[in-house]
């Protein structure tokens, strides 16, 4: 069997892009990805392209092999647009090996040590605020709003949510987001008063709304700097947070932040690859390391969980992207033994669902590892095809 094309598409998923690899082969099977562009990412397809014509003619059974190229052909650009590219060429290639053998792909890695996947509701309260009548469903304009929300959350069986800074501006609920420049407030990012009250405030909201049993955790980005991460990790003692979710490249100050910190800390979901998680594994700069596996492949990501293992630290995937992306970390979270929990976002555009064949069951905040061969979840090409991305 070798590989005969491959070929990206995008789609239109309401506020953001949603894209796909495929890879043809000889023997008539097609192997997918999933992969994302359109959050910092611009570009990447055509990285991807570029990289195409050095898989043609190539055994998609030997993954390794291939990919092992791929790093060694870009070893001057390591990391960034390369890592992501080769990542969902990797993806798409496990796809293809496990429909060739007729297995799920973790059959590939030894079976699942778990096929039912804890998961947390991602972006809690987040999507709602800025893009509510796009997918239909009630706007939260106050903690009124907010707490009602948390609370059919807790009573749809979640067993935990992760929610963003959402201050009130104008007697209304907003975002804070800064770090990626949506917001007043970049590149100097500082923190102030009335924010961290508010912090506090909001998270009292949800506490007392779900109850003291319910996870709960904040995902404050790259929206600080060292001084604004310690200070918010002061404002949310009192909300018993699963974790804090911090963003930085700063192994050192991350491990400074953690050792004050009055809960766990988690982060590393922007690092590439086990050279940039290394740093921040040897100071122990994070309770839970997080890992994209669409930015850096069930393969690599797999091995940076065995590379935090001897380090008695857990692993997440960062998973906020479509279903074939869910069912991929769902297949990292069911072969490495130091799983923590898995991210999954439940609001988004009401016709995601058009884009694939299988949607994955969630029963008690736990997502059931899909048993179909290769991810077990294929794409539907036609519905994506008839919603090109918005201009």
């Amino acid at each position: 069997m070798k590989i005969t094309q491959v070929e990206t598409l995008q789609a239109d998923a309401g506020w953001r892009m949603f894209s796909f690899l495929k890879i043809t082969t000889s023997d008539g099977i097609i192997g997918w990805s999933e992969f994302n562009e359109s959050f910092g990412s611009t570009g990447l397809s055509d990285v991807i392209k570029g990289l195409s014509p050095v898989l043609i003619g190539r055994d998609p059974c030997k993954f390794e092999q291939v990919t092992q190229h791929l790093h060694v052909l870009t070893r001057q650009s390591r990391g960034g647009l390369n890592q992501q590219a080769i990542a969902a060429i990797e993806n798409a290639l496990l796809d293809v090996a496990g429909k060739a053998y007729g297995i799920p792909v973790a059959a590939l890695f030894g079976g699942p040590i778990r096929e039912r996947i804890p998961v947390y509701w991602s972006h809690f309260g987040t999507y709602r605020v800025r893009s509510a009548a796009l997918m239909g469903v009630p706007e939260l304009r106050n903690y009124d709003d907010l707490a009602k929300h948390a609370q059919e959350v807790r009573d749809r069986g979640f067993r935990a949510l992760k929610t963003n800074i959402l201050p009130i501006a104008d007697g209304r609920l907003g975002s804070y987001v800064p770090g990626f420049g949506r917001h007043a407030g970049w590149p100097e990012l500082n923190w102030d008063n009335k924010l961290t009250r508010g912090v506090t405030e909001q998270l009292s909201i949800i506490r007392q709304a779900v109850g003291p049993d319910m996870g709960i955790h904040l995902d404050i980005n790259f929206n600080f700097k060292t001084e604004g991460f310690k200070r918010i990790a002061d404002a949310v003692a009192d909300a018993n947070l699963t974790w804090l979710e911090i963003d930085t490249h700063d192994a050192p100050a991350l491990a400074e932040i953690k050792r004050g910190a009055p809960c766990p800390i988690a982060s590393c979901e922007t690092l590439h690859g086990r050279r940039e998680f290394k740093p921040f594994l040897d100071h122990y700069a994070t309770d839970v390391a997080i890992v994209d596996v669409i930015w850096n492949g069930l393969l690599e990501s797999s091995k940076i969980a065995s590379m935090a293992d001897v380090y008695e630290i857990n692993v997440a995937p960062h998973n906020f992207y479509g279903h074939l992306c869910s069912a991929i970390s769902a297949t990292f979270s069911a072969i490495v033994p130091n799983f923590r929990v898995m991210e999954i976002d439940i609001d988004s555009a009401p016709w995601r669902d058009e884009f694939y064949t299988v949607v994955p069951t969630i029963e008690n905040g736990e997502f059931i590892l899909p048993t179909g061969p290769g991810w077990g979840i294929d794409i539907n090409e036609k519905a994506v095809r008839a919603r090109p991305p918005k201009n």
